[in-house]
């Protein structure tokens, strides 16, 4: 979205980014709330599993290149959190959560 503003221009993400921004905000803070310490974690749970990389890249003249991608922080928190003894349910649902968002990049990877 574009909005001119005299000399300039405003330029914000499409409106469907805007409205997953503000469901992912709302939940990471709810959930955030349901820790008695150590808040901020969730968020970097989040941050962490939203990670994408790719784990096979291939190069071919007439394709152009191919990578696969996958989502490497998901696997990593989720292993910790099955294994920590700071489990909590409000971490796992951020870990799923950046699981969503990596499976959402990986999709615009391959679609643009």
């Amino acid at each position: 979205m574009e909005f001119k503003l005299g000399n300039g221009t405003l330029m914000l993400p499409s409106l469907h980014v805007m409205i997953m921004a503000v469901i992912i905000i709302y939940l990471l803070v709810k959930w955030s709330k349901q820790l008695e310490n150590r808040q901020f974690t969730v968020y970097f749970y989040f941050l962490i599993s939203a990670y994408i990389m790719p784990i096979y890249s291939s190069y071919s003249d007439r394709d152009g290149e191919f990578q696969l991608m996958f989502p490497i922080g998901f696997v990593v928190v989720f292993f910790y959190l099955f294994r920590s003894e700071r489990y909590h349910t409000a971490k796992m649902k951020a870990c799923f959560l950046g699981l969503a968002i990596a499976c959402y990049q990986i999709i615009r990877h391959y679609i643009g």
